[in-house]
């Protein structure tokens, strides 16, 4: 492994953040307007549902645990069609660069932007409306690492499949991660939704973790069985990805990577 081709593709897109305002902005807009539409919307229902009084910290907390699979996610496949929409892919992968290095430089970029923001949407969900996340403790750090791996697997899934089919169904760069979202319980138990869905529901590693996040809070406990097997179905789903992806590249490389562009 070539570090040096790994943090060059981490300093690359870093020098565009810095030197392009909308994705500057970008960092902070989202968290910051999911953070203001759904912490009024807490405060509303909380004030509807005096009973729950913790629903502001689980509607929050949810946001903010999903925006780690999101922004994960979101990192792989964007920085994609990037090379895509500059017309630089070919020249991206004429150069000493490996798919490994690359696919390495974007989990780490994924990594970083994270670390800015996922604090700066608990600090805005402490200051606006007084939920206090790191309430998770020690949990809220296997929980963000298994969503983690949840984003990278499926990310990879979708670049995949971008690479192969090309820019007409780039639009999964941002919405492929939704489709599993209702799925995931993030804002309520996985029991109300019906049973079809329930069935899907035990497929996913988020479900695992957002039923565990309600457990700490309500009961301030947790069963350590919905960790390890959101984990197992993270490494799979990981694995998965990871060949998928591979193949995908190489299969679109016989057929020509300009192609795309």
């Amino acid at each position: 492994m070539n570090w040096n081709a790994v943090l060059g593709i981490v300093y690359r897109h870093l020098y565009n953040i810095r030197h392009s305002l909308d994705r500057s902005v970008d960092v902070f807009y989202w968290p910051a307007m999911d953070i203001f539409l759904w912490g009024f919307t807490s405060v509303y229902i909380t004030k509807q549902a005096g009973a729950i009084p913790q629903i502001v910290v689980v509607l929050l907390s949810g946001l903010v645990l999903w925006m780690i699979v999101w922004r994960s996610q979101y990192e792989i496949t964007v920085n994609l069609l990037e090379e895509m929409w500059n017309q630089n892919l070919v020249n991206f992968f004429a150069s000493p660069m490996r798919l490994r290095e690359w696919m390495a430089g974007v989990f780490l970029l994924g990594i970083l932007k994270m670390f800015i923001a996922i604090p700066f949407a608990i600090f805005l969900s402490f200051v606006f409306y007084k939920a206090n996340i790191f309430s998770l403790g020690f949990f809220l750090i296997p929980f963000a690492l298994s969503l983690l791996l949840t984003g990278w697997a499926f990310g990879l899934i979708v670049a995949g499949l971008i690479v192969q089919y090309g820019m007409r169904i780039q639009n999964l760069a941002w919405s492929g991660i939704y489709l599993i979202a209702p799925f995931s319980g993030i804002y309520y138990p996985v029991s109300t939704l019906p049973s079809w869905a329930q069935k899907i529901s035990h497929l996913l590693p988020t479900s695992y973790i957002f039923e565990g996040m309600r457990e700490i809070i309500f009961k301030n406990t947790l069963s350590w069985d919905k960790l390890l097997i959101s984990f197992t179905i993270n490494l799979l789903l990981l694995v998965f990805g990871t060949l998928f992806f591979v193949r995908m590249f190489e299969k679109s490389k016989e057929k020509g990577l300009a192609r795309l562009e």
